[in-house]
């Protein structure tokens, strides 16, 4: 499955946060341009570092109308463990069917240690105040994530 196309309207979706509350991709429409990222596995070494590399920049993200949603196919209950933890500072959402991983192209075959096996891709998109992608980030670092979110952001800005 491809990503959605740049220019675009992200495809929509409700998924619940981290605190078991629906949150809908269309409700940050004509208010703040949104990062989401789709990330494998809550409390993982790499999506840790993602994770806290986004925490850390949180003021440089306001300051350019930016929220973080962050999606893996991890329970509700994962999720709250893995935001407490490491006092990540916002949303992470449940896909645990992988319905939304699918719509935007990240969920897809995967191999690790000789082994294959199906599992989100780590992909960012980014989405202006109008809703529509206008970035994808499919070679994604988790080191230098937030940086270069940040450096596509003051590009839009």
């Amino acid at each position: 499955m491809a990503f959605p196309k740049i220019g675009n309207l992200a495809p929509d979706f409700t998924l619940l946060d981290q605190h078991g509350v629906a949150v809908k991709l269309k409700d940050f429409r004509g208010a703040k341009n949104v990062l989401l990222y789709f990330y494998p596995k809550a409390m993982t070494p790499g999506c840790t570092v993602q994770a806290c590399g986004l925490r850390d920049v949180k003021a440089a993200l306001a300051k350019l109308d930016t929220v973080v949603l962050a999606v893996s196919p991890d329970p509700v209950k994962r999720l709250l463990k893995f935001a407490e933890r490491d006092a990540l500072s916002f949303t992470l959402l449940s896909d645990e069917d992988h319905a939304v991983a699918d719509k935007y192209g990240v969920w897809g075959l995967k191999k690790f240690m000789g082994r294959e096996f199906m599992g989100i891709l780590r992909t960012s998109f980014l989405i202006n105040k109008d809703g529509r992608l206008v970035h994808v980030m499919d070679k994604v670092q988790t080191k230098t994530h937030h940086d270069d979110v940040l450096a596509i952001l003051q590009e839009m800005a």
